[in-house]
């Protein structure tokens, strides 16, 4: 019964908070990209999926026998309805979430409780933050013990599950609340000068993650152990000499702790720098193809892409910042989202949405960087190692994962930061 007045109240509230505010260019600008950025995402996954039954190119015959194809083909068109699914009902909340004003009705709540602008501003993101994932979670569960149990791909326990959302969410409170109330502080001191000192911060945190990523997140997730003395490592070490890269260390990750997908990644800079191996991928690959695969990961250390990204990173987050800080001063955001007091947590809500076109196109150019750096990469283990090698290891990783060997072209286009593996094998053998 107190749970039926509690709903009751709090819809109750929406209505009431609704009835006060009016819905101005700003709002009609925010859910008219909503609903472009729908239509949009919605339209490059029909054309995606309408290429699912297409022949396999004779390069890729081989990746899938007839029963592995089929499963793959069955894996990507259930995968299909459950993103339309999630989704629709995305976009489907966030208009309602607009049009009854809830997020005002939360910096009411917010506001109720505090009235010191920097901790109004995290329990609103905050707020936000826990419904949202509240409402996610049934999907996420889906997700993994139906779709990707279905299909054996997940190693995760419920335990488990549940452990790395809390661990989530304090990363979440420690990093994310750490820089919105510097971000919020330096406003509230130097107003339109803010944005130079947030520079500096996200700035300084980018690079700090960067570094230290693997030596202090990860471990808060996946165990990660030194690389066994062996014909493995010999065979790295080997390599390393041979190119005049120094490797003081290689970490195998247990990513068999949640899935069976393979993969291996370099992360850090300077001294710093580590390469992290996961269990499946050594599993799955014989010593030849993952020192291949591990060839192409330090082909991007020598190629300076890592330092390129992050200083390009840089640039874009201070002209985002400046960008941002000229929104700050109009008020009208604020009331679209439905505020009765103006806020600059409100505007950093309402200059998101308004601000991800541009966002997209960068995405865009920054995706044609990124495939380029990966034929760079390629390139390299074809000079100084092996390209057969990284080839039957890149197909043995797509057979693995069941990937998508016939993507549409505009959806590649949109969203692979890697070129297809069609588009690999062809780079290489020319």
């Amino acid at each position: 019964m107190l749970f039926i007045l509690f709903i009751g109240s709090f819809f109750n509230g929406i209505w009431e908070h609704h009835l006060t505010c009016e819905y101005n260019a700003p709002f009609i600008l925010i859910m008219s990209i909503i609903g472009f950025n729908f239509i949009l995402e919605r339209s490059l996954s029909l054309l995606n999926s309408k290429k699912y039954d297409s022949e396999l190119p004779g390069e890729v015959k081989d990746v899938y026998d007839t029963e592995q194809y089929e499963k793959s083909q069955k894996y990507k068109k259930v995968n299909e309805r459950f993103s339309f699914l999630t989704s629709s009902f995305s976009f489907f909340l966030i208009i309602a979430i607009l049009v009854f004003h809830i997020f005002g009705y939360f910096d009411q709540i917010a506001r109720s409780i505090t009235s010191h602008p920097i901790l109004v501003a995290l329990l609103f993101f905050a707020i936000i933050m826990l419904a949202s994932d509240l409402l996610n979670t049934p999907f996420a569960l889906y997700d993994t013990f139906v779709i990707e149990e279905k299909f054996g791909f997940n190693k995760t326990t419920i335990q488990t599950f549940f452990l790395d959302k809390l661990k989530g969410w304090l990363i979440a409170a420690i990093l994310g609340g750490g820089v919105t109330a510097l971000i919020i502080w330096f406003y509230l001191l130097t107003k339109e000068m803010f944005w130079i000192y947030a520079w500096i911060t996200v700035s300084g945190v980018m690079i700090f993650i960067t570094m230290f990523y693997s030596t202090l997140i990860v471990p808060l997730f996946n165990k990660q152990t030194l690389l066994e003395e062996g014909p493995l490592r010999n065979a790295i070490n080997d390599f390393c000499t041979k190119v005049g890269f120094k490797l003081d260390e290689v970490f195998v990750i247990d990513g068999s702790k949640r899935s069976t997908k393979a993969n291996a990644y370099f992360t850090g800079l300077g001294s710093k720098k580590r390469i992290v191996l996961y269990d499946t991928l050594i599993d799955d690959l014989s010593t030849d193809e993952i020192v291949a695969v591990l060839a192409h990961e330090i082909g991007h250390y020598k190629k300076k892409h890592s330092r390129v990204n992050i200083i390009l990173g840089i640039v874009q987050t201070g002209i985002t910042l400046y960008v941002f800080s000229l929104f700050t001063v109009n008020p009208m955001l604020s009331w679209a989202l439905g505020a009765k007091v103006h806020s600059i947590h409100m505007v950093i809500l309402a200059f998101g949405i308004i601000y991800s076109p541009i966002s997209t196109v960068v995405g865009l150019a920054l995706n044609l960087l990124s495939r380029s750096n990966e034929y760079q990469a390629d390139r390299y283990t074809k000079k100084h190692y092996n390209a057969d090698h990284l080839i039957t290891g890149l197909k043995k990783l797509s057979s693995k994962n069941l990937s998508n060997l016939t993507p549409h072209p505009a959806y590649v286009f949109f969203h692979y930061s890697h070129p297809t593996l069609l588009q690999r094998i062809r780079a290489l053998k020319k």
